[in-house]
């Protein structure tokens, strides 16, 4: 016998109702995880880090929190990228050696690669703590990355993009599948 229309009609409404639900359920984790990301105090660490990409957004925080918690440190990636020119300006305008600034190339220009190379790096300079400056949406997945790569405490501090909602929305969608990644294949075995 086939469905009547009003029970079709029912199903149809509930599975609307479920779908919407779960997407507004989604989006509120994703606002936690990915735009609200301040943590509750930032604290003087052997060393400021800001990962590559948005370097004109990310450049100014990392710089600011180095000069407010006395770092003696600021290690820039360098990646050579359009994004990331304001820290490859910095890093080929400076004087090497130089005790307070280290530029780095990550091996693979993602955050995977980054994370191997903060890792490298904690390592090489035997930093107890590190602070690691790069954009709210990315805070989540990077620190959880660069957490796998090494023992050191890692401090995340977030820069703010402006962003329309379609592009929150793509960020939104891009991080989720980057922190199912993370989780289901770990980069580092530090963590």
């Amino acid at each position: 016998m086939p469905h009547s229309v009003p029970a079709l009609k029912t199903v149809a409404r509930q599975v609307l109702t479920f779908v919407v639900g779960a997407a507004a359920v989604w989006l509120i984790v994703c606002f936690q995880l990915f735009v609200n990301v301040d943590p509750l105090s930032v604290h003087r660490t052997d060393a400021v880090i800001m990962l590559g990409g948005a370097g004109s957004e990310r450049l100014p925080v990392a710089q600011q929190v180095q000069e407010e918690y006395k770092v003696p440190v600021l290690a820039l990636s360098h990646t050579d990228t359009s994004g990331n020119a304001a820290a490859d300006d910095a890093c080929k305008s400076a004087t090497f050696p130089n005790a307070s600034l280290i530029c780095f190339r990550p091996n693979g220009l993602d955050t995977r690669g980054e994370a191997q190379a903060v890792g490298r790096l904690i390592e090489a300079n035997g930093w107890k703590s590190v602070t690691v400056v790069t954009s709210s949406y990315h805070v989540t997945r990077a620190g959880r990355l660069i957490g796998q790569c090494t023992t050191a405490e890692v401090q995340m501090v977030a820069s703010h993009p402006e962003l329309s909602p379609w592009q929150w929305l793509r960020r939104f969608i891009i991080e989720t599948g980057g922190l199912i990644d993370v989780s289901l294949r770990p980069e580092c075995a530090a963590g």
